[in-house]
């Protein structure tokens, strides 16, 4: 995006400035998709897209499938290493109700492309956040990346 209301880059921080502002063009990390009305929908970030035998996985998409089942209430999604495919998708739950690992995955196939279901779905009983709420993906991925 572009316009005098962007900011003019990160303070004290240059070389971050240079990565995300270049040509007065500030690149957000933001993917979006446009339906065929025109409007656009944030898909992700670009920094947590899963590339799962070269196909890109949105996170968000599998969160939303996951979000649907009445057992979940709250799910985070995030690739993880995987030495066949280069990355492959975990999820992270914290459940309303009891419900396997294997029904939530069978869920998921219903709904989701082959590369796009978890490989694994693990319940914990609280997902980590910021102060604001939002969940630390990141955290999780270091704590969960090798199973």
């Amino acid at each position: 995006m572009r316009g005098p209301q962007v900011m003019k880059g990160y303070w004290n921080r240059p070389e971050e400035t240079a990565v995300v502002i270049r040509e007065d063009w500030l690149y957000t990390g933001d993917l979006a998709k446009m339906d065929e009305d025109g409007f656009f929908y944030i898909v992700g970030r670009k920094k947590e897209m899963i590339l799962a035998s070269g196909f890109n996985v949105y996170p968000i998409e599998v969160e939303n499938v996951l979000y649907r089942h009445p057992a979940i209430r709250e799910a985070a999604v995030f690739g993880v290493p995987d030495a066949y495919r280069g990355e492959t998708v975990r999820a992270v739950v914290v459940l309303n109700e009891e419900v396997t690992e294997e029904e939530l995955i069978a869920c998921c196939r219903t709904q989701l492309s082959a590369y796009k279901v978890p490989e694994a779905i693990i319940v914990v009983e609280e997902l980590p956040k910021t102060a604001v709420g939002k969940i630390l993906k990141r955290a999780l991925q270091k704590q969960y990346a090798d199973l």
